[in-house]
């Protein structure tokens, strides 16, 4: 005979206890069993329900009666692992599983976090919250491409910890899924971009440019540039390619063209804006044998000198002056960054001259002026530390004078 007992929110008040006959379905045949009849997994082990007038475990309130290949099985509805569902198994294995199982604490949780959403007319509700696997794989991916962190990421032991301590149900992927994932997300995007692109009902702008990587690889990136229908500016990149060498017109011309194929866009365009070299000036004419026909004027305008990269070559001719000057700061700069204890005495120097160490050297990139000026404009402040350091430093010898 099994004794039952519910108990309500006091542990100490009994309501009513009733002697029901035992059935295959309780395991523990001739016991006294004292049970809550709760939902919770976490004590689901010894609950026993009244369903019917019929006693039934409640731990099938966390599993559910299959066939499985002809077989009578009791499916978690958290992990959904399949069990023993036969009427002979008892229930002592489901309780031991609900002990263990990695997802029946987790659903819990549901009840007592809510999350903030947002409706479909903007306004803000709260819904309760439910993990999501797939999502938060998106999530992760939006990260690594928005910081540009490494792939390898996933792999460290470190971000391991930290996202099972944030939310042991998610499963840490490799660096192959995560590059799946943000070229997902990139063709979602395209897809998307490409739509707008095509509803635009007006013309659109491209501006070019070649960029050098550490390898010495070239690429290409083509920005679209357009109103949209509330007169505000917008700009996508639409391509960054690896263009392979040698870097001459035709090549230029045939992966311009094939990006606005792609795109179809090539009706749309209006003016393209490049660097000044006469290189871009044969695959603009390259182009203009192709798309003459959809230009505006015939394509009198169609090209366009960047404004930036004129100014540059014009600030550039302007260094070559004092080009002497500069290299003796640049060296002069580069030697007093070169290590920790360099930095160190340059710094001691300048508080020995009551000077604020504030502002930190900086090394210019050659062909970028503006970076030039930065370097010049702070070195000037510095001027006394040099003539203080050559006195104290043999060994540097690139000392700018005072017409430097």
């Amino acid at each position: 005979m099994t004794t039952i007992s519910t108990r309500g929110e006091s542990e100490h008040s009994e309501h009513h206890v009733e002697t029901i006959p035992s059935s295959p379905m309780d395991d523990d045949h001739g016991e006294t069993v004292e049970a809550n009849i709760t939902g919770d997994c976490d004590n689901a082990e010894g609950e026993i329900a009244i369903v019917s007038g019929k006693k039934r475990s409640i731990v099938w309130n966390h599993f559910e009666k299959k066939k499985i290949k002809g077989e009578d099985k009791a499916v978690c509805k958290y992990c959904h692992k399949p069990l023993g569902g036969k009427n002979t198994n008892g229930t002592k294995h489901l309780h031991a599983h609900m002990k263990r199982c990695p997802r029946c604490k987790q659903q819990d949780i549901r009840q007592s976090i809510i999350t903030p959403s947002k409706k479909s007319d903007g306004r803000s509700q709260l819904n309760t919250y439910s993990f999501d696997q797939s999502f938060a794989r998106k999530e992760l991916a939006y990260m690594i491409t928005i910081h540009e962190y490494p792939l390898s990421i996933v792999e460290h032991a470190g971000f391991r910890r930290y996202s099972n301590a944030l939310q042991p149900l998610f499963k840490v992927v490799s660096r192959s899924t995560v590059k799946r994932d943000i070229l997902k997300i990139y063709d979602e995007e395209k897809t998307k971009t490409m739509e707008v692109l095509q509803k635009h009902q007006g013309k659109i702008a491209l501006t070019t440019d070649m960029w050098t990587s550490k390898q010495k690889k070239g690429y290409m990136v083509i920005t679209a540039h357009f109103i949209d229908e509330s007169l505000i500016l917008q700009s996508r990149i639409i391509r960054f390619m690896y263009v392979p060498c040698p870097h001459t017109a035709e090549v230029l011309s045939a992966a311009l063209m094939e990006c606005l194929l792609d795109w179809n866009i090539d009706g749309k365009v209006s003016t393209l804006t490049d660097d000044n070299c006469y290189t871009n000036d044969l695959m603009i004419q390259l182009l203009l044998e192709k798309l003459s026909s959809n230009l505006l004027s015939g394509g009198d305008i169609f090209h366009m000198h960047c404004c930036a990269h004129i100014l540059a070559l014009i600030v550039k001719k302007g260094l070559e002056g004092i080009k002497g000057a500069i290299e003796l700061i640049r060296n002069s700069v580069a030697y007093w960054k070169a290590t920790p204890k360099r930095v160190e005495k340059f710094e001691e120097a300048a508080r020995q001259l009551n000077i604020s160490s504030i502002n930190k050297l900086v090394l210019d990139c050659e062909t970028r002026w503006n970076s030039t000026y930065l370097m010049l404009n702070t070195v000037i402040k510095y001027q006394k530390v040099f003539a203080r350091l050559k006195q104290r430093e043999p060994q540097y010898d690139c000392l700018p004078d005072d017409e430097d």
